[in-house]
């Protein structure tokens, strides 16, 4: 195999580094702690910051510890505010009472303010986590004792992101600003005064062929054992040194600063089948058990060659600022990744829209740079009005040319039509496919993934740290392939039941499906997926073997009730408040021990936990996770496959990989922070 670079791709990679850099130094806010903006009150430090995640199963745990520091002489609250993880359910809150280790319950939203409210008032030591809709998980600790540390833990659960054979984590601490009434108010103090560290361990019954972090040159990666990989990322202070780490020379400066969100990419190996996967959890005697369900097809769906129609919906409010660069650069190679048939237009938008193209233009050379420098020339400004921006974007629509719209935005419409109801009936006036790019964190993702799944479209998230080059690649293979439409699941000779999502849509070119659910007893079940493929109907069919019991994965019972309450949510944003459906979120949340929007996780000493009658059942579930997590750390990886003996697809999954001497996407993804390094020296030199 020829591994020799082609030097015009290495200029594309050095432009592609300047763009990063560019959106970098930009404006932005981050993760940290909150102080009034007026500074009437004095402000806490972050002393230590350590995160530590694992990844195995399908999913994801991640155990942030920080050590508040007053030091002042007056008692001070310490109010934390970190961006809400995709799809990331905060299942534990810790804090450190006299030196021991308290864990949070989850109550009623009011309730839990109340009674933090109070026993704040009163000088005890209390915590309360919340969440604030879709922007930001907040913490709230008091008292941070003068001159003195407060020690908290908060960890949360979420899916593992695989799509094209590409693993993807993100730590979010890049704020996505889009809050005005709470940036008006606060400001953030995101250094870590002494140390910092994140540590990621990826265990994996498929093999990894590499594991990295892009932007970080720092970061250590190894492969520790068959199919285990760790990642290891410090830094301390001038007057700190942590192990395998030398103190940072200069002055008392900080060690770290939470202002870019750390992004993990994992490669599995090409050519693996297309499989089944599942992970059950069933305790002994139980009559009910929980799934998931994740099924991962092989690469039957072709590239598209006829001529096709794009529509650019493209954002540019002011909440767009430190964005923008990453927007216009995505733009710009999916332009040029178009076919010498295709066309396209673009519309703006921010308070008003206009349209850019003034009508279809062919995605000629001339064309797509003459877009590309006059989009360049923009400056984000204004509110979001993106009813408007989507409605324009779905006129001059011709029936006898395939279609799409491409939405890019951070998706808080602030200005004109607000209402989620809206957007989806009118994307239901078109049969068109809405595909967005969700900018940064702290976005509408309800909105966006219901607009989204109303138009049989899908949505990415995307990261200033992430690789632009492999998103963009990652979407093309998406929008130039068949997909397969009305995709239905179906699973017979077992009783299952709750099962999330309840409605598929359509399933893309390298796309996972996963499936929430319970099911009751045992044995044999027949497993049929369906759809349609270019209105062909396509059908692929296995058994699997729900086990009697399995105790290896409880965290499933919280992933569960997360997806159903996530399902849940949507019904409230599309169609308004219902008492008996906010009553039904409230009580899952408490029995499963989740924070939402109607519920939050109060921390108080234990004697004040039970002359209250507050159940503990979380610490109790809390345990048992533990417990099983010690069990795990303990095994190599096992693999959840369950279609080998009738294997649900005879082609290997879509995957990056490839031969053919040229450089597939993941070599792209690999020179860049290697770029941003050697540019980085020469400009210190």
């Amino acid at each position: 195999m020829n591994h020799s670079v082609n030097p015009r791709k290495v200029s594309a990679l050095h432009a592609i580094a300047l763009m990063f850099c560019m959106v970098l130094t930009g404006s932005s806010h981050a993760a940290g702690l909150l102080t009034p903006s007026n500074g009437q009150l004095a402000a806490l430090e972050i002393k230590q910051h350590d995160v530590n995640v694992i990844i195995e199963d399908g999913y994801a745990i991640t155990r942030v510890e920080q050590i508040f520091h007053n030091p002042h002489s007056q008692d001070l609250e310490a109010i934390y505010s970190f961006p809400v993880p995709e799809k990331g359910a905060v299942a534990e809150f810790t804090v450190w009472i006299d030196g021991k280790p308290v864990t949070g319950e989850v109550l009623e939203k009011n309730q839990a303010r109340q009674v933090y409210e109070s026993e704040k008032a009163a000088g005890r030591d209390a915590g309360l986590t919340e969440k604030d809709e879709y922007k930001t998980f907040d913490i709230r600790v008091s008292p941070v004792r003068a001159g003195q540390d407060t020690r908290i833990r908060f960890v949360y659960l979420q899916p593992a992101h695989v799509d094209t054979g590409i693993g993807r984590y993100v730590y979010p601490l890049e704020e996505g600003g889009v809050d005005e009434h709470k940036l008006s108010f606060w400001t953030a103090n995101e250094k870590v005064k002494e140390q910092f560290s994140f540590n990621l361990q990826l265990k994996s019954a498929y093999p990894i062929e590499a594991l990295r972090m892009p932007n970080q040159p720092q970061v250590v990666a190894t492969q520790t054992g068959a199919g285990e990989w760790q990642m290891q990322l410090s830094a301390a202070s001038s007057n700190q040194a942590i192990e395998g780490q030398t103190a940072q020379p200069g002055g008392n400066q900080a060690a770290f600063t939470l202002d870019q969100d750390l992004v993990v990419y994992w490669r599995h190996q090409a050519g693996l089948p297309g499989s089944v996967d599942m992970v059950a959890y069933k305790p002994e005697g139980a009559s009910k058990g929980t799934f998931m369900l994740t099924v991962t097809p092989g690469d039957d769906l072709k590239p598209v060659t006829e001529g096709s129609d794009w529509i650019f919906v493209l954002d540019i409010s002011g909440s767009m600022q430190g964005k923008y660069t990453t927007l216009v650069d995505g733009v710009q190679r999916a332009l040029t990744k178009m076919r010498t048939n295709d066309r396209f237009r673009i519309v703006l938008f921010n308070s008003s829209t206009q349209e850019l193209t003034n009508g279809y233009v062919n995605a000629t050379p001339e064309n797509v740079n003459h877009y590309s420098q006059t989009l360049m020339q923009i400056s984000p400004n204004n509110g979001t009005d993106l009813f408007s921006g989507l409605k324009s974007g779905l006129q001059s629509i011709e029936t006898d040319r395939t279609s799409a719209i491409i939405l890019v935005t951070d998706g808080v419409a602030n200005v004109g039509e607000t209402a989620q109801r809206k957007f989806i009936e009118l994307l239901q006036k078109k049969d068109i496919r809405l595909f967005t790019f969700i900018m940064g964190n702290s976005a509408n993702r309800p909105l966006l993934d219901a607009m989204t799944k109303a138009s049989n479209g899908f949505a990415l998230n995307i990261s200033n740290s992430d690789d632009i080059v492999g998103k963009i690649l990652e979407a093309k293979n998406k929008v130039t392939h068949e997909s397969l439409h009305g995709v239905a699941l179906s699973i017979k000779g077992v009783k299952t039941s709750d099962l999330s999502p309840k409605v598929i849509g359509s399933l893309y070119h390298g796309q996972q499906l996963v499936v929430f659910g319970h099911y009751w007893g045992e044995g044999i079940a027949d497993i049929r997926l369906s759809g349609k493929i270019s209105g062909a109907k396509k059908e692929y069919r296995t058994q699997i073997e729900f086990p009697v019991s399995d105790t290896n994965n409880p965290e499933l019972e919280r992933l569960w009730a997360f997806a159903s309450i996530e399902d849940m949510m949507e019904e409230i944003h599309s169609f308004g408040e219902e008492a008996d459906i906010k009553q039904a979120v409230t009580d899952m949340a408490i029995e499963y021990g989740l924070v939402t929007d109607y519920t939050s996780m109060l921390v108080v000493r234990n004697e004040v936990f039970d002359a209250m009658g507050i159940k503990r059942s979380n610490k109790q579930r809390l345990q048992n996770e533990h417990l099983a997590q010690q069990a795990r750390a303990a095994q190599a990886p096992v693999s959840n496959r369950v279609d080998k003996q009738q294997p649900m697809f005879s082609t290997p999954r879509a995957s990056h990989g490839g031969g053919g001497g040229s450089m597939d996407a993941w070599m792209l993804l690999l020179l860049v922070p290697l770029i941003m390094s050697a540019l980085k020296r020469r400009k210190n030199q």
